[in-house]
């Protein structure tokens, strides 16, 4: 957790950097913890490799029963030490996995320096080891992860991806390893939700609220469908404006310096993104 909050802090004062800010900085932020959503997070694997889906499951299923994934997380969660995951070079005379991601989902992946660290990258390598194939990691917008995976130019996503059927166009979901949420991030002043108990409280509030309202979300993810609707997962959506970010560090950076009202993105890098940004503080 050092780690990463240390490698946030990097984020944060760049980001700050870039947008010039003032003393707005010295504001602090806080999550409303309620889940607002429920969802399952899983590898999205190339259709064409069905040998690879089954093995893959195969390697989850162990690691969930001897303990590995426990240790994984405590490296982020608890006390333990995350570890340093290396990308090797694209070469197509060699045996590699080759691995879509978005780095910029802290503590599921994220980078620092040259390599890479996170949740799912630290399975990323010992899914590597377990099939005897050199690992390739390819870093992109949260975006193309599944279109990579689709369209056969990466074997498997590892990117927090939530399984969600418009997905399975692209991909085969392995079986899930981590059951997350959506949680709302506010300014620590903020009292708006302050009374709110259960989800259904929060989006009673997000209900009244009109276009003048703006919630930053990432690109891409279950907070991006959550706060625009999407029929699939059953989500009405709100009146407001959804402003979309390449990560959640900088959708709260806007959120300080003003810009926005609120920022709804997955509960761990939530609560990594505001110890990291009041720690600055």
């Amino acid at each position: 957790m050092k780690k990463l909050l240390a490698t946030l802090l990097i984020l944060v004062m760049s980001v700050c950097a870039l947008a010039g800010c003032g003393e707005e900085k010295s504001k602090k932020v806080k999550v409303i913890d309620i889940n607002l959503t429920e969802e399952e997070y899983a590898f999205g694997v190339d259709k064409a490799q069905p040998e690879l889906l089954e093995k893959t499951n195969e390697f989850i299923k162990e690691i969930m029963e001897n303990g590995t994934f426990e240790e994984i997380c405590n490296n982020y969660f608890g006390d333990g030490t995350p570890v340093a995951v290396k990308s090797a070079k694209l070469d197509e005379s060699k045996d590699q996995l080759l691995v879509a991601t978005n780095a910029s989902f802290e503590p599921f992946e994220y980078t620092e320096g040259d390599s890479y660290y996170g949740i799912d990258m630290e399975m990323a390598a010992k899914l590597a080891e377990y099939l005897d194939k050199e690992l390739v990691i390819q870093n992109m917008d949260f975006d193309a992860v599944c279109l990579s995976v689709g369209q056969h130019k990466s074997d498997i996503g590892i990117a927090g991806l939530t399984v969600k059927e418009d997905r399975k166009e692209h991909v085969n979901f392995t079986d899930s390893y981590y059951n997350a949420s959506q949680k709302l991030i506010v300014m620590e002043d903020d009292t708006t939700f302050d009374n709110c108990k259960t989800a259904a409280d929060v989006e009673a509030i997000l209900n009244k609220l009109d276009k003048k309202t703006k919630i930053g979300v990432q690109n891409g993810t279950t907070g991006k469908f959550y706060v625009e609707g999407d029929e699939e997962w059953g989500f009405a959506g709100y009146a407001v404006t959804c402003t979309g970010y390449k990560n959640g560090s900088m959708a709260v950076q806007d959120m300080i310096n003003g810009n926005i009202n609120f920022v709804i993105i997955d509960s761990a890098p939530a609560a990594a993104i505001v110890e990291a940004m009041n720690a600055m503080q």
